[in-house]
C-alpha cells in the first residue's frame, strides 16, 4: 500500500477521540437528547461487558439495521472497538433482504430499530443468537442463556467491573495494527442487481478519514455541530457524517427521520453545521423550490442580463442560500449522484461554496473530490490522496471510458462472492466503477454515465441517457426522468411536476401538449441519435435506492403508449 502517512490503528483513534473529548457533545438525536463523548464511552463498555458475557469473539459479524441515531452510531463503535465486523444494513431495504443479508453475512447478533424491527421474521434469520433493540439495548431475541444472562446482569456486571465511577483512563480498546484486518461488510444498495458485501478493511476507513482531516481539518473543529441527513449504513454518511466528526471531535446531529426539505432547513437554522454533506437530491429539491422559480419570470431574466444588476442579483441569492443552510457552513459537498446541470450552473454563476465529489462503496467511499475554490464546473474533483484514479480509454480527454480507481480506499472484495470480485478487481489493483468518464490534462475527472446504461445508437454512436435526462430534467414541469430504448429510438418516461402544472392551471391535455414541446426542444439541443421520438408519463415517482439514485433496471423493458 503506497501512502504518504503510516497506517495508524484505526480503533486506536476512536479510544483517542473519546479521551481527549471526554466532556463535550458528541451525538444528539435532533430535538432529543444528547450523549456526550464520556456517554459513548459508558454505552461502549456496557455493550462490550455485554458481548463479551454471551460469547461474543473477536471476529465474529454484528449487523446493524435501524434510522440514524446516538445508539446506533454508539453500537457501531462498540463492534469494532471490541474487535468484531460490523454489518451495516440500509433500514429502507425491504424485510426480506435483510434477512438475506444477515444469513449471508453470518452475523451473530443484530441490532435493530424500532420501526425495522415490527416488519422483520427472527425465524427467517436462524443463525442469529440475538435481537437486540437499538433504541434502549434491550433484548428482542434471545437464543443463548449467556446471551439472556449477561443482559439481565449487565449494570451488575458493570458495578462490579467499575466499583467507584468509570473514568476515560478505563477507555481502552482491542486494537489491530493490520490495516488489512477487515472492519466491516457494506452491502450495496443495488441499482443493477442484488446486493453484494463489500468487504472494507480497517485502512479503508483509515484513509478517508485523513483525507477528510486533510482537507476539512483547518475549516471543521473541535466541537463544531454538524447535521447527519445520509444513511449511517451508506459509506458516504457514515465516513463525511459520523467517523470524520466523531474522531475530530465534532457534535453530530442525527435526523432520525426521513428528512423533508422543511425539516432539512429548520435543522440547518438551529444547528449551523460547519460543514454539509448532501446527495443532489436535497440542494435540487431546496433549489428548485425556493430560488429558481424566482429566476424564471420574463423581468428577472432582463435584470440577469445586465452585468451591475446581473452582480448584485447574484450577491443577494448566494447571501440568501448561505444563510437558508445555516450561515455557518465552509462548503457544501455534493455526491451519491449526478447533479442537475441548471441548478450547478445557479450556484457556480453566484459563486456559491459547493463542490461535488465521486466515490463508490467500494472505496469506502472516496475517489475524488476538490475544495470548492479549485472545483470545475461539471466536473467530480481530482484523485484523493492515496488514491491513483486513470481512464481506461485510448484518449482520455476525449473519448469516454470506464473510470478505474486504486489505492489505500479500495475494497479487499465481496464477501464469499470470487466471480465479483475477480470481475471488479483486477490484478493490478485496479478497482473497475462501471462509470464512464473523461479526465483533463489537470486531473479533474467528468462523469459520463453508467457503463450499464450507455446506449448504442443505430451507427454505432454511444448514447449516454443521463446526459439527455439531465436536459430534459430541466425543462418545464419535469420533475425526473428516464431515457430508454426500443429498438433503434429513443422514448422519455416522465415523472411530471404535477403540483406545479395544477398550480399552473394545466389540465391532463395541457400537461401532455406542454411535454410534447419539451420533447420537441430537447431535440433541438441534442445530436441527431440521441433525438427521442416519443414518451409517457409515470403517475408516481421512481423507485429508488436509499442513496436516491433511480433504479433503472425496473423500467428498461417498459411499454410506450
Amino acid at each position: 500500500m503506497e501512502t504518504a502517512h503510516q497506517y495508524t490503528d484505526f480503533v486506536s483513534l476512536i479510544e483517542k477521540s473519546i479521551k481527549a473529548n471526554w466532556d463535550l457533545d458528541a451525538l444528539t438525536d435532533y430535538q432529543g437528547t444528547t450523549l456526550q463523548y464520556k456517554d459513548v464511552a459508558r454505552k461502549i463498555e456496557k455493550l462490550h461487558i455485554l458481548f463479551e458475557n454471551a460469547g461474543i469473539c473477536r471476529g465474529d459479524k454484528i449487523a446493524l439495521c435501524g434510522r440514524n441515531s446516538a445508539n446506533w452510531a454508539t453500537a457501531f463503535l462498540a463492534t469494532l472497538s471490541y474487535g468484531c465486523v460490523a454489518v451495516p444494513i440500509l433500514h429502507e431495504f425491504m424485510a426480506h433482504q435483510v434477512h438475506d443479508i444477515v444469513n449471508h453475512s453470518g452475523a451473530r447478533l443484530l441490532f435493530a430499530g424500532d420501526q425495522v424491527w415490527p416488519d422483520l421474521d427472527a425465524e427467517a434469520m436462524p443463525q442469529l443468537e440475538g435481537v437486540i433493540n437499538i433504541p434502549d439495548y434491550s433484548l428482542l431475541v434471545s437464543r443463548t442463556d449467556r446471551l439472556t444472562e449477561a443482559r439481565e446482569h449487565l449494570n451488575e456486571f458493570f458495578g462490579r467491573k467499575y466499583p467507584k465511577y468509570f473514568r476515560k483512563e478505563h477507555v481502552t480498546y482491542s486494537h489491530n495494527p493490520d490495516p488489512d484486518a477487515l472492519a466491516l461488510i457494506n452491502y450495496t444498495s443495488g441499482t443493477t442487481s442484488n446486493s453484494k458485501g463489500v468487504l472494507l478493511p480497517y485502512r479503508a476507513l483509515w484513509s478517508n478519514y485523513l483525507f477528510a482531516v486533510e482537507v476539512l481539518g483547518n475549516n471543521v473543529k473541535r466541537g463544531d455541530s454538524v447535521i447527519s441527513m445520509l444513511p449511517l449504513a451508506h459509506m458516504y454518511g457514515m465516513a463525511f457524517e459520523f467517523i470524520f466528526e466523531f474522531l475530530h471531535g465534532c457534535h453530530v446531529y442525527y435526523l432520525t427521520r426521513i428528512p423533508s426539505p422543511k425539516i432539512v432547513l429548520q435543522a440547518f437554522a438551529d444547528v449551523k453545521p460547519a460543514i454539509i454533506i448532501a446527495v443532489p437530491l436535497i440542494i435540487e429539491k431546496i433549489i428548485k423550490k425556493n430560488v429558481l422559480p424566482r429566476l424564471q419570470t420574463p423581468s428577472m431574466k432582463v435584470l440577469l442580463k445586465l452585468p451591475v444588476i446581473s452582480t448584485r442579483i447574484c450577491d443577494k441569492i448566494r447571501e440568501n442560500l448561505v444563510e437558508a443552510f445555516g450561515g455557518r457552513f465552509y462548503e457544501i459537498i455534493i455526491g451519491g449522484a449526478a447533479f442537475n446541470s441548471e441548478v450547478e450552473d445557479l450556484l457556480h454563476k453566484i459563486g456559491f461554496n459547493y463542490t461535488v465529489g465521486y466515490g463508490a462503496t467500494e472505496c469506502a467511499p472516496i475517489i475524488s473530490y476538490s475544495d470548492w475554490h479549485t472545483f470545475v464546473k461539471g466536473s467530480c474533483g481530482r484523485a484523493v490522496p492515496r488514491m491513483e484514479v486513470k481512464i481506461n480509454s485510448s484518449d482520455p480527454q476525449h473519448v469516454a471510458g470506464e473510470i478505474l480507481a486504486r489505492g489505500a480506499n479500495t475494497m479487499l472484495g465481496y464477501y464469499r462472492n470470487p466471480e465479483a470480485t475477480a470481475a471488479a478487481l483486477d490484478e493490478e489493483g485496479w478497482y473497475h466503477t462501471g462509470d464512464l468518464g473523461l479526465m483533463d490534462e489537470d486531473g479533474n475527472i467528468f462523469i459520463r454515465g453508467r457503463l450499464k446504461n450507455m446506449l448504442l445508437g443505430a451507427s454505432g454512436q454511444n448514447i449516454y441517457p443521463e446526459e439527455i435526462e439531465d436536459k430534459l430534467n430541466t425543462l418545464p414541469y419535469v420533475n425526473e426522468s428516464i431515457v430508454i430504448q426500443k429498438g433503434e429510438k429513443l422514448y422519455a418516461l416522465i415523472y411530471p411536476d404535477y403540483d406545479e402544472a395544477e398550480k399552473a392551471g394545466l389540465d391532463s391535455n395541457g400537461l401532455r401538449h406542454q411535454m410534447e414541446q419539451n420533447r420537441q426542444d430537447l431535440n433541438g439541443m441534442v445530436a441527431s441519435y440521441e433525438r427521442l421520438s416519443g414518451f409517457k408519463l409515470v403517475e408516481q415517482e421512481f423507485e429508488k435506492t436509499p442513496k436516491r439514485s433511480i433504479k433503472r433496471y425496473l423500467y428498461a423493458n417498459a411499454d410506450i403508449d
